[in-house]
């Protein structure tokens, strides 16, 4: 599988075993516990580089959005499987993140909270971040990712993306 080699290099790396750290939704209904592991066990795939579990979790209707500075290539809204899986592979030749670490994470129904530090390396100019701040909502519809929200530094992002 194509995406697979694209992404898997940087996604192992990138997103590594601390996305696959058990984590559990505290006091939570049914709904909200199986919102809560779906989301967690797509961020361990994507961290493994396991794109056809990833498929798996992903609604066919899903929506990816990065805000942040629309001068990077991966900043924007994806929709649809296949998009997605393009648009992973334009980040992970263009990103690798080098820390990784989920601090909180919340659960409420069809919606999950993460939060966390991370640090990158930009490939094509070889800059690394310092460590910032990220922000996920997702939404979760019959066992699938429906909306990833992504949210980080991107100005710190931009700068190391453009650096000389």
């Amino acid at each position: 599988m194509h995406r697979r080699h694209l992404l898997a290099a940087s996604a192992a790396a990138a997103t590594g075993i601390a996305l696959s750290a058990k984590a559990t939704a505290q006091t939570a209904d049914d709904g909200t516990q199986a919102s809560f592991d779906t989301v967690m066990a797509f961020m361990g795939a994507m961290g493994g580089g396991d794109m056809e579990t990833m498929g798996t979790l992903m609604a066919d209707d899903m929506v990816w959005q990065n805000e942040g500075d629309p001068d990077l290539p991966w900043i924007g809204t994806w929709e649809g499987k296949e998009t997605i899986f393009g648009f992973l592979g334009t980040f992970s030749q263009n990103v690798q993140v080098t820390h990784w670490e989920n601090q909180d994470a919340f659960a409420s129904g069809d919606t999950v909270a993460v939060f966390g530090r991370m640090k990158l390396l930009l490939t094509g100019s070889g800059a690394e971040t310092d460590e910032f701040s990220f922000a996920l909502r997702a939404k979760v519809r019959d066992g699938q990712v429906v909306l990833w929200n992504w949210f980080e530094d991107s100005f710190a992002v931009s700068q190391a993306f453009h650096a000389t």
